[in-house]
């Protein structure tokens, strides 16, 4: 009886991948440009919108009401007029400024108050981190749109307000994110060499943690531009946002909305705005990811 040889397994020829590495730090890098382009032209609206806008945002001009996009009597009206004859494309530009202002001032607090808080509780654990995650565990538990629209409706409507409320329902998510990746952080080598020569707590989180969450932080506050952008909005298009005759984005919304079968131009290009606005902070922030954070790239 004939025995069966064993035959020896072919080795395959690894797959190459460097063009596969290479397509995908192309795909990085095409997020990174389109989010960057997008979020700059909405960066360059908000600084220079009222200055380049072609008319007043707030002057009303009943004749010349609803009017769609185009030359109407030697006068451009590059995106019509709303119910009030007021000039879309100047509302827009100027609008722009108000949203972006209280979604990075409400940013940046929430921003700072959640690294401190999330880097202590990672890094000393503890009873500070037990008070500090029970905070935390409370405040998730309310949705923030809800949240919003209770404090607005008892307090009243204004801009320190608005920002109290963002600043409120944010800090929270950055205390996680930080305290995750603190965490992981303080076990590392050259945190435990720095312990063993004797460097404070102080130094470690100066010289070591703060440089190595540096980036964490700046993606997620790009990400919650855009979250604070679409929830602004949506308080201003319920009413209880920036109030009129100040023009933002959502009480845009909220004005013609009575008027978007017959004048589709009224609430569309505010819509727009928005949609741009926060397509492009996300893909920003996307890309950022994906080329900084090695777990992207496996």
């Amino acid at each position: 009886m004939s025995r069966a040889v064993p035959v020896a397994p072919v080795a395959q020829s690894a797959v190459p991948r460097r063009p596969r590495r290479r397509a995908l730090r192309f795909a990085e890098l095409a997020l990174v440009v389109m989010g960057s382009t997008l979020t700059l032209g909405v960066v360059l609206a908000a600084l220079f919108g009222p200055v380049v806008a072609p008319f007043d945002p707030l002057a009303v001009d009943l004749p010349r009401r609803l009017l769609p996009p185009g030359l109407h009597d030697a006068q451009v009206h590059w995106l019509g007029t709303d119910q009030l004859g007021r000039d879309i494309l100047s509302r827009i530009l100027y609008a722009a400024r108000v949203t972006i202002v209280i979604s990075l001032v409400a940013v940046a607090i929430s921003a700072a108050v959640g690294f401190v808080l999330g880097m202590l509780a990672g890094f000393f654990l503890g009873p500070l981190d037990t008070i500090i995650s029970r905070i935390v565990d409370v405040q998730l538990a309310f949705p923030t749109i809800l949240l919003a629209i209770t404090v607005v409706a008892v307090f009243g409507s204004s801009i320190p307000m608005l920002l109290l409320v963002f600043v409120i329902a944010g800090w929270v998510r950055y205390v996680r994110i930080i305290r995750a990746q603190t965490l992981v952080l303080r076990e590392t080598q050259f945190i435990e060499a720095s312990r063993s020569i004797g460097a404070t707590s102080a130094r470690i989180i100066a010289k070591h943690l703060m440089p190595n969450l540096v980036t964490e932080i700046v993606i997620l506050m790009n990400l919650e531009v855009g979250r604070i952008i679409l929830i602004e909005s949506s308080l201003s298009y319920l009413g209880l946002g920036v109030q009129p005759p100040l023009p933002t984005w959502g009480n845009m919304l909220n004005e013609g909305r009575l008027y978007l079968q017959t004048s589709w131009w009224v609430v569309t290009f505010p819509g727009l705005a928005i949609m741009v606005s926060v397509l492009g902070i996300n893909l920003l922030s996307e890309g950022l990811r994906s080329l900084y954070d090695p777990r992207q790239r496996r």
